[in-house]
């Protein structure tokens, strides 16, 4: 009621200290979420009043806000979409880590590169954090990609097993040794397509214009450009999630 009765009243020239005071007190009194705290609501509410102060758009509470107002959303990455449409926390490092972070978790590394080095071409701050999480992801995904790409003996193992099973069927698989678990190609035969494929190393990823690495130590300009994100068209924020006690739209002629 206190917190409330602030908003309402309030007359000073920095009205998103009192949402931001508010919303965290409500993260402390309520840290299980549910319906007691009703934190969708108040941040839903937080980010509309604020909506218009264009002030706020590179505070990082403002950002800290609308992140967490996202995670409140059916789909995150629309509202990522919709923040960089409107210049929302694009100077801010915290953006993009997010950003990326999600699109990481759905399989989409190309996508998160670019988000990472869309905010590194903004110099968004802190550019340290920013360069930091971006080397993690990058060490993450070579290793996955490596881990992913089938083993190929060389020539002297591929003697030996050739000799050791003369009869063996090409579709068979092969034990892997070691504790790993690793399937060896189908064919011995592969192409030269399917071999390069699967010989690639990080150094050769970093040279795939499609997954290009940001070099810290090169200057701006003699670097290749980066490309930049085509900002959408959004005219409001998406749709949070249907509210507690609201029915979502069904046939009418299947209910009760």
């Amino acid at each position: 009621r206190e917190f409330e009765s602030e908003i309402r009243f309030y007359s000073g020239d920095d009205p998103l200290d009192v949402w931001d005071r508010y919303i965290k007190w409500t993260e402390q009194t309520f840290p299980q979420g549910g319906k007691e705290g009703n934190l969708p609501a108040i941040l839903e509410r937080a980010v509309k009043a604020l909506h218009e102060q264009r002030r706020y758009y590179k505070d990082p509470r403002y950002l800290s806000l609308w992140l967490k107002f996202g995670n409140c959303c059916n789909e995150p990455l629309d509202l990522y979409s919709y923040l960089h449409s409107q210049e929302i926390g694009t100077t801010l490092a915290l953006l993009y880590i997010t950003w990326a972070e999600v699109l990481e978790d759905r399989g989409s590394f190309k996508k998160a590169d670019l988000i990472y080095q869309e905010g590194l071409q903004r110099k968004a701050e802190p550019l340290e954090k920013l360069l930091s999480h971006h080397r993690q992801f990058q060490t993450r995904v070579s290793r996955q990609t490596l881990l992913g790409l089938e083993e190929i003996p060389d020539e002297e193992d591929a003697g030996l097993l050739g000799a050791a099973e003369p009869q063996r069927s090409s579709l068979a698989d092969l034990k892997g040794r070691g504790k790993k678990k690793v399937r060896a190609p189908i064919s011995r035969k592969a192409t030269n397509q399917n071999r390069s494929f699967q010989t690639l190393t990080s150094q050769q990823l970093s040279n795939n214009p499609g997954f290009a690495v940001f070099d810290e130590n090169s200057a701006p300009a003699s670097g290749p450009e980066i490309p930049i994100l085509t900002p959408q068209p959004w005219a409001a924020p998406p749709a949070p999630r249907a509210k507690e006690n609201e029915l979502s739209a069904g046939p009418w002629n299947s209910g009760r």
